[in-house]
Parts: C-alpha cells; structure tokens; sequence
C-alpha cells in the first residue's frame, strides 16, 4: 500500500486554518497593533506630563542607575585633584586617599534623591530610591560622603552642573553659604521637599526672588547676610565656570559623582560605590 501523505489540515488549528484567518483579518490585527501602541504612547506622554506638572520626578527616572558598572567619559585621577585647586566650594584636600566629586543642582529630582532629605521624592521615584529609613534598600551617597569628609577619611568637591534647569539660585545661596561655613544647613534644607518646590516653583533662577529665598533660609543663614549676597552677581562667573566643567568631566546630567577617577552617572546607591571607596582607603 502507499504510504498515505502527512496533511497539514490537521483540524482548527492546522497551518492551513492560520494561514486562511491571518489573510482575512490582516488588516483588522495591523489596526489593533496600532491602537495598542497607540495607547501605550499616550499613557506614557500622560505619566510624564503629570509628574512635571507636579514637579516631580522627570523622564531621567528612566536612565537612572540600578546598580550597573560605572561607566564613560575617562577622567584621570590628575583631573580630580585639579578641582581642589579651582574656586568653589571644597572640603579637604587633594590628599587624601578618597576624592569625591559631586556635579549637581539643587533644582534636579535625583540630585534631591542622592541627597537623602526628601524622602517623599525617593518613594515617587520607584522601590529601588526607598530610602533604608523607611523600609526600603537606597543608601543615599551624599550623607555617606559626608560622614567620610567630616570623619577626615575623604574630601569632596561641590560644582554646580544645569541638570534641571531651576537652580542657579539654589546653587549661588551654597556659594554664599559656604563663605561662612555653612554649606551644609543651606544644603540639607534646600534638598528637602520644601526647598524643591520652592526652587522649582517659584524661585526658579530669578534674581528678584533673592528676599524670598532668604526668607526661606533664615532659620539656617542670616537671612539679611544670604539677600544681600545672593543679589549681588558675586558668583555669576562661578555658576559659568562650574558649569564648564561639568561639560569637561562629561556630567550630562545630575547628578554625576566621581570617587577618586571612577565615574557614577546617576543617583547610584552608596552601596554600588562602596566597593570603590574600601579599595581606596586600604
């Protein structure tokens, strides 16, 4: 007997019967994939339009670490020690065995996450920027840097870098605290919620504003002292050159740390630059 052919008409599910229905409802599945993307499109335009509008976490929530190799531009550690020869604010010295590098801006959703004082931020931006304070894994780096500079075990460096556009004058009321000592009362209190808002909302890099950040200060700065040298362009030229370096050293974004010659582009959790760190101080 011959041998009967196999048959691709096996019942409903033959490849003949697929064949037949993706012929006759083409053009029914291509506008179905168009509607979907479609909406996925919008929804995504929606969430981000919503966050700006509230002034909270921007697209670059997209791009932030998740604990991935550091990577690009190459800077060597000659470079690093270079910024603690420029003006600005710095802590410490090219000595020590640890250098940090900070590119910021006080107006920039994930300078306020590395910075640890807005933790209502840290929880709008995802599980992994919950800070350990409350119940998440996030190691804010930059009161870990300051344990390490105050501790005499590090020095660091802070620069201005136009990350989110607003904080120039958050930036120049660091300059003027700074003079006096101060910079870390200005800091911590601009990087809490109410600093961000205030910057990002209202005062923005408009210098009229000057009394009502110095208002807003007063409880840290001499509020008369902080208008007075806020009003005055004193570091007009430091916010230019600050920024120049942050084109130099690649900071595309804020924040954007250096510890020693490594580069960590983002709003990394302490612990992902640790392992640099301990290296370095043994």
């Amino acid at each position: 007997m011959a041998k009967e052919k196999p048959s691709s008409d096996l019942g409903p599910y033959s490849l003949s019967s697929v064949v037949l229905f993706v012929n006759r409802n083409f053009g029914l599945m291509v506008l179905f994939a168009v509607f979907f993307l479609a909406g996925a499109v919008l929804g995504a335009l929606w969430t981000e339009n919503k966050l700006l509008k509230k002034g909270g976490v921007t697209p670059a929530a997209q791009v932030q670490p998740t604990g991935q190799q550091p990577s690009a531009p190459q800077v060597s550690l000659d470079q690093v020690k270079g910024l603690f020869k420029t003006n600005g604010i710095k802590m410490g010295d090219d000595k020590k065995k640890v250098l940090f590098v900070e590119f910021s801006d006080p107006s920039c959703p994930f300078c306020h996450i590395a910075a640890g004082q807005n933790s209502e931020l840290n929880v709008e931006a995802g599980d992994r920027f919950k800070l350990v304070a409350d119940g998440g894994t996030y190691v804010a780096p930059v009161p870990e840097m300051r344990k390490l500079v105050e501790s005499g075990k590090a020095s660091l460096v802070w620069k201005y870098s136009p990350g989110h556009g607003n904080g120039e004058m958050g930036a120049i009321a660091q300059y003027c605290a700074n003079e006096k000592g101060k910079f870390w009362p200005v800091h911590d209190k601009l990087m809490g919620k109410a600093g961000y808002d205030l910057l990002n909302n209202e005062v923005k890099n408009d210098r009229s504003k000057a009394q009502q950040l110095a208002n807003f200060l007063q409880d840290v700065f001499d509020s008369s002292e902080m208008q007075q040298c806020l009003a005055s362009g004193k570091y007009d030229q430091q916010i230019k050159d600050d920024t120049a370096l942050a084109t130099q050293f690649g900071a595309q974004g804020t924040p954007a740390f250096f510890v020693n010659a490594t580069n960590f582009p983002g709003a990394y959790n302490f612990n992902d630059m640790k392992s640099v760190v301990d290296a370095a101080l043994k």
